[in-house]
């Protein structure tokens, strides 16, 4: 994917109030485009202001963002700041928001997109430029000697100094005979520095000023609390609302019925992401307070057709389908390459699942709606703010025109706000309460039970050892609960590339409850797969797991796995004898490379851990060594890389949604184990395997992939119990 955009198309126009700078980027073709809804403001106070289209989703994307501009502009980083752009905007003015990123290009992640970064450099560049020639003007110099640096320009001949603020109002009616081009990666003196400036916000997270959806209040606000039918993919009967219509503060009850909306025939999303184009059938109390609106809620006497989904009993149903589907011969090819061998010297065989498991974001799904005068606004913290505007119009069944959409902070995210749900159900109660702005918030219970889970997963595999011990051949069958790709098994350097004799079949399940992004979508299923049997094979050869997997990857042509591999290694102090009961255990995956070498980011891991005689498990150490190519800010990879290992550990460790007759029965935390503070291990993040390939990979999943593998191979050293199920301590971990 290019960028389409040409320098000379960089419109510059003159602030509607205060004189400021306001700066566009312009597609090619499009010098005609309003002078309107700018990417970068210049206050007359020398305020720096960015508008992002990425949300903020506690990844630092928006920070990541005022870096690329602030390496070009030469601004102040402490008068930077950075807002939303507005989709609704985008929508009525096509004004190219979307230009740098494709369908993500409002998502709030992705933000070393190539097209993304060369975007936002530009419009620092070009910026500075027009910055550089208004002082130059007013000091009657030439524009090649004035410098910017902190916030000034500067002419070092007559030491005369001004503020960018100064010049905001000229610099915006000058047009350059052609725009600049960015600095060479060789001149950067912030990004991939380890002094690079610090989060943008910090201080206002720590101190609670920091606005979440949940913080939002419009005039007039009444709350609205919601239950789902219990039994996902179920239908309401019937509901008596004269039981609760006197109760205190009672407003309205109201049904949300499930289907797809009319106004969704013949439209497409705006943004390109996937989105939730159905309605899950629900009944919302609407209250003057929430807590008035939930206990109304819990004591409304309601009926529900559970559907098709009661069938299944408990959990064990839904595996007990995972693996009647894994002795099917039907499932699509998934990989195949060479012909099985005619005989190998050793065979390893496996079977591996994952659990439906749960986002668990800190913040709840919330939303606030105003329906009125054939339009809809909407106050919502989603990951994707084109998509959030999309679905508000398409369930109040109104133009994209009519509709407005406030992008706030997001609370966690991890993939689960990426639907909309919660704002389409939302707009669902509001447009029954014409001209009240009503905030719907999610109970805990109702976010676990109606969540869009990381898929359950079952994957069966046979390998083939020669004589010598080497992997030579794997087949098998994989099911999963949703059609995501196999990230993590089929596109590994073993299976995609480097194992001769591959055969792998993948079925998807028909399940009732619904699926989504997990922070790398079935990621920290398949790398726990993949990982744990090729440990299983080093095992069955007699050979130092760290050996066998260098061995296997000894003719990928990416040095950076092998590197990753051996920096995490002797750092963890790997070959170190322990006492019985302790274990360490290595693994390693990609994110985002989809099977090609020098792509994506390569992360391995060292666990080690300590397994009491009863069975209580402790992790004590991860040592983590990654390859993203370069990185653009040390400290923000760093914190993101901590928190993916303790995600995938939390996993891995505890986590999973149990149903019984067809219903989620996990609720809050006391039920749904999380990783509790006391569990979280020293980590150790080293920047040494960093190869400096051109490349800048995600961080944000990279993590999650191998921590899980890692764990049990290291239970297994430790024990002697080769765990192949998640979560690791629901798992009989005694030893004698």
């Amino acid at each position: 994917m290019t960028l389409a955009f040409d320098r000379r198309a960089f419109i510059v126009a003159a602030a509607a109030a205060g004189g400021g700078l306001l700066l566009r980027l312009s597609p090619a073709a499009a010098a005609a485009v309003p002078e309107f809804d700018p990417w970068l403001t210049i206050a007359p106070d020398g305020q720096v202001t960015l508008r992002v289209t990425m949300p903020e989703i506690g990844n630092g994307v928006g920070s990541q963002a005022a870096l690329f501009v602030a390496e070009e502009l030469g601004c102040d980083w402490r008068r930077m700041a950075i807002a939303y752009a507005s989709p609704a905007r985008e929508a009525r003015e096509k004004i190219g928001y979307g230009a740098a990123g494709g369908a993500v290009a409002w998502f709030g992640g992705r933000s070393m997109l190539p097209e993304r970064m060369k975007l936002l450099q530009q419009i620092g560049a070009s910026a500075r430029e027009r910055l550089k020639a208004a002082a130059a003007m007013r000091w009657q110099v030439p524009a090649s000697e004035v410098a910017v640096a902190n916030g000034e320009l500067r002419h070092a001949a007559t030491q005369r100094r001004l503020g960018f603020g100064a010049v905001a109002a000229d610099a915006a009616k000058i047009r350059l005979d052609s725009e600049p081009a960015p600095k060479a990666a060789a001149d950067w003196t912030l990004i991939g520095k380890t002094d690079a400036p610090a989060r943008l916000g910090l201080s206002d997270i720590v101190s609670g000023r920091t606005r979440f959806g949940i913080d939002v209040r419009v005039p007039g606000m009444v709350y609205a609390a919601l239950r789902q039918s219990p039994v996902q993919g179920g239908r309401l009967r019937r509901f008596d609302a004269a039981a609760v219509r006197d109760m205190p503060g009672v407003i309205a009850v109201v049904a949300v019925e499930p289907g797809v909306r009319k106004s969704s025939a013949g439209r497409e999303p705006m943004g390109g992401m996937p989105f939730t184009s159905t309605a899950q059938s629900a009944v919302a109390v609407v209250a003057t307070h929430y807590w008035q609106a939930r206990k109304a809620l819990d004591a409304l006497p309601v009926e529900w057709d559970p559907g098709a989904g009661a069938a299944y009993a408990d959990t064990a149903a839904l595996f007990a389908a995972a693996d009647a589907a894994l002795e099917s011969v039907d499932g699509k090819p998934a990989l195949a390459r060479g012909d099985a061998p005619a005989s190998v010297s050793t065979t390893v065989e496996a079977t591996y699942r994952t659990p439906y498991c749960d986002h668990a974001p800190m913040e709840p799904l919330n939303a606030t709606a105003l329906c009125r005068d054939g339009g809809v606004e909407v106050w919502h913290g989603g990951q994707q703010p084109a998509q959030g505007l999309w679905v508000a119009a398409d369930e109040a069944g109104v133009a994209l025109e009519r509709a407005l959409y406030h992008q706030t902070d997001v609370g966690g995210a991890f993939g689960r706000r990426i639907f909309g749900d919660d704002a389409r159900m939302a707009v669902a109660v509001a447009r029954q309460v014409p001209g009240r702005p009503v905030q719907l918030i999610w109970s805990r219970e109702e976010m676990t039970q109606q969540g869009r889970y990381r898929p359950l997963v079952a994957a069966r595999l046979t390998g083939g050892l020669d004589a010598g011990g080497k992997l030579v051949s794997v087949h098998g069958n994989v099911a999963q609960a949703a059609g995501f790709p196999t990230i993590g098994l089929t596109d590994s350097p073993y299976l995609g590339r480097l194992i001769p004799h591959v055969d792998l079949r993948a079925k998807t399940l028909d399940l009732h409850l619904l699926t989504g992004s997990f922070r790398g979508p079935s990621y920290s299923s398949y790398g726990f797969v993949t990982e744990s049997f090729v440990d299983e094979c080093a095992h069955a050869a007699g050979v130092d797991p760290l050996r066998y997997r260098l061995d296997l990857l000894a003719d990928w042509p990416d040095a950076g796995w092998r590197r990753c591999l051996e920096v995490a290694a002797a750092k963890s102090g790997w070959g170190q004898t322990l006492p019985k009961g302790r274990g360490r255990g290595i693994a390693i995956s990609n994110w985002g490379g989809f099977g090609r070498p020098e792509a994506g980011t390569t992360v391995a891991a060292v666990a080690e851990i300590e397994v009491a005689r009863d069975g209580e498990l402790r992790v004590r150490r991860v040592d983590l060594a990654f390859d993203a190519g370069q990185v653009a800010n040390r400290d923000n990879v760093l914190h993101q890389l901590t928190g993916a290992t303790l995600f995938g550990m939390s996993v891995a460790l505890g986590e999973e949604i149990n149903v019984r007759d067809g219903a989620v029965v996990d609720g809050n935390f006391d039920a749904y184990t999380l990783l509790r503070m006391r569990d979280v291990p020293q980590i150790a993040v080293h920047f040494d395997a960093l190869t400096g390939h051109e490349r800048f990979g995600e961080i944000g999943e990279a993590g999650v992939g191998p921590i899980g593998a890692a764990i049990a191979n290291a239970i297994f050293v430790a024990t002697g119990r080769r765990l192949r199920t998640q979560p690791l301590r629901k798992q009989d971990l005694s030893w004698s």
